[in-house]
Order: structure tokens, then C-alpha cells, then sequence
């Protein structure tokens, strides 16, 4: 895979991550909250619907090779919010405030700066290029 689609790859990863952990803002506490926990509400599927996207940003992720021990980590992310999360609204908070997503993509970034350093700075220079057309 090119630079550029291993950079698709890594943004998808970045927007689904913000997307599920930290895209609503808490309104005068400035705590920010993803669809996670919100879907979580729903018994049952939702929990089942948010470890579904986790699994699909950790599958995405292989695409980097990450190493065995950070999947392990990515994994037991996942895992340990999908077990909390069946708890009834004591699980919704640990999503509310666990944020898998993030702690994975944590992870597969300084994963990334150590191995592919220069997809910043394709990024950067995509980025450059976007905003001088504009």
C-alpha cells in the first residue's frame, strides 16, 4: 500500500476514533463524549454494535503492522469496555470515560512515528497542497 492510501487508512482510523470516543461536546462540562456510550444505551445490540466498530478500527490498524504486544494492548482495550459495557449505565460511564477508540489509536500512532515517519509528513504536504488550492 502507497503512502497516501496508508494515510486514508490512518485518518479513517483517526475520524471513526473521535467519531465513537470524543465527538460531542458535554455542555458546561466540558467533558467530551463519542457515540460509544450513547449507543451503548440501547440493551444489548449496542454494545454489541459499538465493539463491532472498535474491532473494524483494530482491523484497519493491522494494515500497519503493529506488533503483536500493542495489538494485545488494542485488543484488551476493546475487550475490557465491551465487558464493562454490558453493566447497566455503570458501563455507558466507563465508555463515557474509558475511550478505547483513543487509547488505540494512541497506540498505533507512536507505533506509526517510530516505523513510518514520514506519513506526517505526506500528510503535511497533502494538507499544504489542499489548502493553497484553495
Amino acid at each position: 500500500m502507497d503512502a497516501a492510501k496508508r494515510l486514508a487508512t490512518l485518518n479513517r482510523i483517526r475520524k471513526l476514533s473521535v467519531l465513537m470516543d470524543t465527538s460531542i461536546r458535554v455542555p458546561l462540562f466540558g467533558f467530551r463524549i463519542g457515540l460509544d456510550p450513547i449507543i451503548g444505551l440501547v440493551p444489548g445490540a449496542g454494545d454489541l454494535i459499538s465493539t463491532t466498530f472498535s474491532a473494524y478500527i483494530i482491523f484497519l490498524a493491522t494494515r500497519f503492522g503493529i506488533p503483536p504486544k500493542d495489538l494485545a494492548q488494542m485488543i484488551f482495550n476493546i475487550s475490557l469496555e465491551a465487558v464493562v459495557g454490558t453493566v447497566p449505565l455503570v458501563g455507558d460511564l466507563f465508555d463515557a470515560f474509558y475511550k478505547s477508540n483513543i487509547r488505540n489509536l494512541a497506540i498505533l500512532e507512536q507505533h506509526l512515528t517510530v516505523v513510518e515517519p514520514e506519513l506526517e509528513q505526506v500528510r503535511s504536504e497533502i494538507y499544504d497542497t489542499k489548502v493553497s488550492q484553495i
